[in-house]
């Protein structure tokens, strides 16, 4: 059965310059205009995290970025001549699994340590430096997981300016150092690690502990001094400048092409149809394709958003049908993922051939999907399942990707979506799934199943932001299992779903806390679920974190 999709446009006004669309933009909301972003001083400095797959490199890259200093995760065997663009001022070794003195281990490649540029390796990353400049690593007599009290042994080291002589860390380590590389010294120790902390006078220094996870309170200042007082970084990674370099960019690239965007109505897509608008104003189209998986009055509230914020010119599809049909039978939800991700490229290259020449598809993908989807810039990271955007895209496409927030965190796009003027309410919408319901009704999808879900979504995300939870937390929603029990209603006995609710707290995706929420909010959330959606009689509460769990079910 084949199913058409139907298309209208929602129109903007053809003769509104770029160079006003800001201004407008703010205009429209009653607000002062926005003023042309700035770059700061300087070129860009990037500090490099060398990954030999520890489950938190993805938070030195973070909490690098938090200083304000750009940085990229790359594989431990990456070659410099790919390092050299990214104008390195340092490198971190992160940590990993394996131990140095195994056959085959990845090690740092040599130029880092030619390069002359400040190191700092933490656990494995510390090992690493160790066992390849001459010093002894060893199976530890006991591993070492948890807090530990860091002492510092010399005055005026630059790694610990700010800081008292003693703090508490986090170790996770069970090979140790038991004989130090020549010209390096003790810079701080633990109660089981004579070595905690290793420097030398050429800017090398090794961390036994993980300085990136919140169990160590401090962390953050080691990271500023060292990308500050060691490496010399100015701190110049601000909203402003990546609106001026990737807009730069953007017109580069695009040159006399046309550009068509895919909106969902999440600040994702929002901010990469603004940037990209921004940069070459009227050779963007946006296309807002209804895939059926979207939740309850999504579409109306989603082109009524972008007709009064954006003023672009918006493609509505209604392609429900197709979707639907597609997804017929799939029970598997990498299946699910990759139907999806296929059904909307094929939609997306009809409705593009409508609009005449079409040479690139922009995306909103962040740097945590890349991370997800293993992809080749970090390939010691496993995959743990593909993402719409990364690993749901078919291999052969028509379009040419822009991805221009490809190396951003969530609250990175949220800043650069406030500094293009976005309003609040778009700017900090819960992020959701680009399958859509399709992976939070668990088994096959059916018209049945998504209007239960929607219904049960729609009481969970109505309570949250009564008891004004909805910012605080990173994403709360709704899942249909495919579990059924009895249940008793008016003294009939009942057999319905099972609704699960999922409420998780987190700064970037890549690990999350299921959130505390009151029990009073629980209550009232399953007293409407039960009362208020036909064929559910049972609601269940998540109280899994991310590890080991997913945010999402599938």
């Amino acid at each position: 059965m084949e199913n058409e999709s139907q298309s209208h446009r929602v129109t903007a006004s053809d003769d509104i310059e770029i160079s006003t669309y800001l201004e407008l933009a703010k205009e429209l909301r009653g607000e002062q205009p926005v003023a042309e972003p700035k770059p700061s001083p300087g070129e860009r400095e990037t500090i490099v995290v060398i990954d030999f797959g520890s489950q938190y490199s993805m938070l030195i890259a973070r909490r690098v970025r938090e200083c304000h200093v750009y940085c990229e995760l790359v594989s431990y065997d990456t070659p410099w001549e790919k390092i050299a663009s990214l104008n390195p001022r340092g490198f971190i070794l992160s940590g990993g699994p394996a131990s140095v003195y195994d056959s085959g281990a990845p090690l740092a490649l040599p130029y880092i340590y030619e390069s002359h540029l400040p190191v700092m390796g933490i656990c494995y990353g510390m090992q690493t430096i160790v066992y390849q400049l001459g010093g002894q690593v060893s199976p530890g007599v006991r591993h070492e997981y948890g807090h530990a009290i860091l002492h510092v042994s010399v005055e005026n080291c630059p790694l610990f300016a700010g800081l008292p002589p003693s703090l508490p860390v986090w170790m996770s380590h069970g090979d140790q150092i038991t004989g130090m590389p020549p010209d390096f010294e003790t810079l701080a120790y633990t109660e089981s690690s004579p070595y905690a902390v290793i420097g030398n006078d050429s800017g090398v220094f090794g961390l036994q502990f993980h300085p990136e996870v919140a169990h160590t309170p401090q962390g953050k200042t080691i990271f500023e001094n060292f990308v500050y007082q060691i490496c010399g970084c100015q701190g110049n990674w601000t909203s402003a400048n990546f609106i001026v370099e990737s807009t730069d960019k953007i017109r580069k690239q695009v040159g006399d092409g046309r550009v068509v965007c895919a909106l969902s109505g999440g600040v994702d897509s929002a901010v990469t149809a603004t940037l990209i608008d921004h940069a070459i104003g009227n050779k963007l189209t946006c296309l807002f394709i209804n895939n059926g998986l979207l939740r309850r009055d999504e579409p109306e509230r989603v082109l009524n958003t972008f007709k009064r914020n954006l003023r672009m010119d918006v493609v509505y599809v209604d392609a429900t049908e197709r979707f639907l049909e597609r997804l017929k039978g799939a029970t598997d939800p990498e299946a699910k993922r990759h139907l999806v991700g296929n059904e909307f490229i094929k939609v997306f290259e009809e409705e593009a051939a409508k609009l005449g020449r079409v040479d690139f598809l922009a995306q909103g993908t962040l740097y945590p999907d890349v991370i997800e989807s293993a992809s080749a810039q970090t390939k010691a990271s496993a995959k743990i399942k593909s993402h719409h955007n990364v690993g749901g895209l078919p291999t052969k496409m028509k379009f040419t990707l822009i991805e221009p927030l490809r190396y951003l965190f969530k609250d990175e796009v949220r800043e650069v979506g406030l500094a293009l003027g976005l309003p609040e309410d778009m700017v900090w919408r819960q992020p959701f799934p680009g399958p859509g319901l399709a992976i939070r009704v668990i088994g096959e999808v059916t018209k049945e199943k998504l209007e239960i879900l929607r219904s049960a979504d729609w009481i969970v995300m109505n309570e949250i932001k009564k008891a004004k939870l909805y910012r605080q937390l990173w994403q709360s929603f709704a899942v249909l299992t495919d579990v059924k029990s009895v249940g008793v209603m008016g003294d009939y006995r009942t057999y319905g779903y099972l609704i699960a609710v999922r409420a998780i707290s987190s700064e970037d995706a890549m690990t999350a806390d299921w959130a505390r929420l009151p029990y009073d909010l629980m209550a009232r959330i399953s007293d409407r679920v039960v009362n208020e959606v036909p064929n559910v009689n049972r609601v269940v509460y998540d109280v899994t974190s991310k590890p080991p769990a997913t945010i999402e079910w599938e």
